[in-house]
């Protein structure tokens, strides 16, 4: 590659273009979410304010693989349990964590 200067008209026309796409929002969002960060963004998890309908779905869910579980005693089943259970225990504590602040 070459280290000359740009032409005065395609240094113009590269200004407006880099211009043009400073001022899109939706790219600017775009690259940003796509860096890769050092540590994840635990932020999101610490501000989940489940809903009561989520919380009871969750929690009829977990009882239903547990009772299949048992019944059936199938590792897919017990396996999703296992997967579901913990995020039913924090979406709970979560809630509960909701209601007492008030």
């Amino acid at each position: 590659m070459t280290t000359e200067r740009l032409p005065d008209h395609e240094q113009r026309s590269l200004d407006e273009v880099e211009r043009a796409l400073r001022r899109d929002r939706r790219l600017d969002r775009r690259l940003r979410t796509g860096r890769l960060r050092r540590r994840p963004d635990l932020s999101r998890v610490t501000h989940y304010r489940p809903h009561v309908l989520t919380v009871g779905l969750l929690l009829a869910v977990s009882i239903a693989l547990l009772v299949t579980g048992i019944v059936t005693s199938r590792p897919a089943v017990i396996w999703t349990f296992a997967a579901v259970w913990p995020l039913t225990l924090f979406a709970v504590f979560r809630l509960v964590c909701r209601w007492t602040e008030r």
